[in-house]
């Protein structure tokens, strides 16, 4: 099962890494429109996201539209000490940013204060892979699992929303799942906003 989810992972990221420019550029304005008719993201005071990277689709034009709104966003950070564990780190025009050893850039530790995990009110995250049930195939490392386990131990009745964001082309029927994958509440895509219920 576990080469399943590597040869899948590697057909997608090669699939969204072949856009040009202009379909990804297309793609993160229609995924901004597909957000802002959702409830639970105007709704959303503290909202985390990432920065695009390896074909992701483009987050940059949510990160206009949530400026606007007045929403506080919040960058992952790579825990310096828990392994495979995020921080939430407060993202501004002005915060300085930096590569990790992924070569994802993030924001310098400056000692603000970060926002929990657990007190977030939504997290937009990256995905490779995504099937209408709620099950989410990321990259491997488990960072956001680990992050969010609270949520599987809590039946999801606590802590933010979970929402996945992701090109259409990464939707698949169904996808090789572990007890450990934290399920999600949405996806959005360019085309689509699928509503997970459990």
């Amino acid at each position: 099962m576990m080469q399943d989810r590597k040869a899948l992972r590697r057909e997608i990221r090669q699939q969204r890494r072949a856009l040009s420019r202009s379909q990804q550029r297309l793609a993160g304005r229609q995924l901004a429109q597909q957000l802002s008719r959702q409830i639970w993201f105007r709704r959303a005071r503290h909202i985390a996201l990432y920065l695009p990277n390896d074909g992701e689709i483009d987050t940059r034009p949510i990160i206009a539209l949530c400026r606007r709104q007045r929403q506080h966003l919040y960058l992952p950070v790579l825990h310096p000490v828990r392994h495979n564990r995020l921080w939430f780190t407060p993202y501004t025009r002005t915060t300085p940013m930096r590569l990790n050893r992924y070569r994802i850039s993030e924001p310098v530790p400056t000692g603000q204060p970060r926002r929990p995990a657990f007190a977030l009110d939504l997290v937009l995250m990256p995905l490779v892979a995504f099937s209408p049930g709620g099950g989410r195939l990321g990259m491997g490392g488990g960072y956001y699992d680990r992050t969010f386990a609270f949520k599987l131990a809590e039946k999801r009745l606590r802590g933010p929303r979970l929402v996945g964001l992701a090109h259409e082309l990464q939707r698949r029927d169904a996808l090789p799942l572990e007890p450990w994958d934290v399920p999600l509440n949405a996806v959005v895509t360019d085309n689509a906003c699928y509503e997970i219920s459990y």
